[in-house]
């Protein structure tokens, strides 16, 4: 009688799993945009080894042909690429604080160069160990700081993009939020002549001065990304599957009739007496032995 008018699945129709379908849905399309972004942040970190491979050991260009544009920079064409300028160090240097370092935090030191023509090109002289808050209160002696040569200087310097303002931080004194060129052309007067797409991270000076501390060549690393992005599409199939269990538990409790639970538990109750036979086997063979 109970198979006569079987409830079959149509439980999945009720409102509380059309919520659990609802959920399902939403988890798989987060968990999609996740694996997406995590694909991106991979493309990203692809494209960075790229660029390193192609420009971080190319032979040195002239800084005005590199640069022919001085408020215009190509970060995938351009960064990591050596440029070499001359010219002279002028005026006082200024720290970018907050900058991690292996010594704990502390600051880069920017240099501005005024260039055998005319232009001025800021330059990273590496990492100091002053930090933020030593920096915003003045609280420098000038001997603290590595001393740029005097005169004419050759510098040799790897590319890298102007980098944005930082909502809520201001320059204080002679150190600025970010290396921002625009904010570095107005603090030291030099609008209008100074490069502001691109500054140079020092890699030599001639003749050579004090400086800080140098940045080691990136890592090629693209990171973990893949696999953190194929996680997310698991974590789907995963939620899949536990809605499938739980509906075929719900219909075989609203079914214990039905030819096709009863055709399960006998498949079921073979497997458990096979297995079980299997085990007493083994236990026979242990003790024969």
């Amino acid at each position: 009688m109970a198979d006569a008018t079987p409830v079959g699945w149509r439980f999945l129709y009720s409102g509380r799993w059309i919520g659990y379908f609802t959920m399902l849905a939403i988890f798989s399309v987060a968990c999609v945009f996740l694996g997406n972004w995590q694909f991106d942040r991979r493309a990203e970190a692809r494209a960075e080894i790229a660029r390193i491979d192609a420009n971080y050991d190319a032979p040195a260009a002239p800084l005005a042909d590199e640069l022919s544009d001085p408020s215009a920079f190509d970060e995938d064409a351009q960064k990591w690429r050596t440029v070499e300028v001359i010219g002279e160090y002028v005026g006082d240097p200024y720290l970018a604080r907050n900058r991690p370092g292996r010594d704990g935090v502390g600051s880069n030191l920017i240099q501005a160069l005024r260039t055998d023509d005319g232009r001025v090109f800021f330059v990273d002289r590496g990492w100091v160990p002053i930090d933020g808050h030593e920096a915003e209160t003045g609280g420098i002696a000038a001997d603290e700081l590595p001393e740029p040569p005097s005169g004419e200087v050759r510098v040799e310097a790897r590319l890298r993009a102007s980098e944005p303002t930082i909502p809520g931080r201001t320059s204080v004194g002679r150190t600025v939020a970010s290396i921002e060129l625009p904010e570095l052309a107005r603090l030291t007067g030099t609008e209008g002549e100074a490069y502001t797409g691109a500054y140079g991270m020092l890699i030599s000076e001639t003749p050579a001065g004090e400086h800080g501390v140098l940045p080691e060549k990136p890592e090629r690393d693209e990171g973990p990304h893949l696999s953190y992005a194929l996680q997310w599409y698991v974590f789907i199939g995963i939620a899949c599957i536990g809605v499938g269990y739980a509906a075929r538990r719900e219909y075989r409790g609203l079914n214990p009739d039905s030819s096709v639970v009863r055709e399960q538990d006998r498949r079921s109750a073979e497997r458990k007496r096979r297995r079980g036979l299997s085990d007493a086997e083994e236990e026979d063979a242990l003790i024969g032995g």
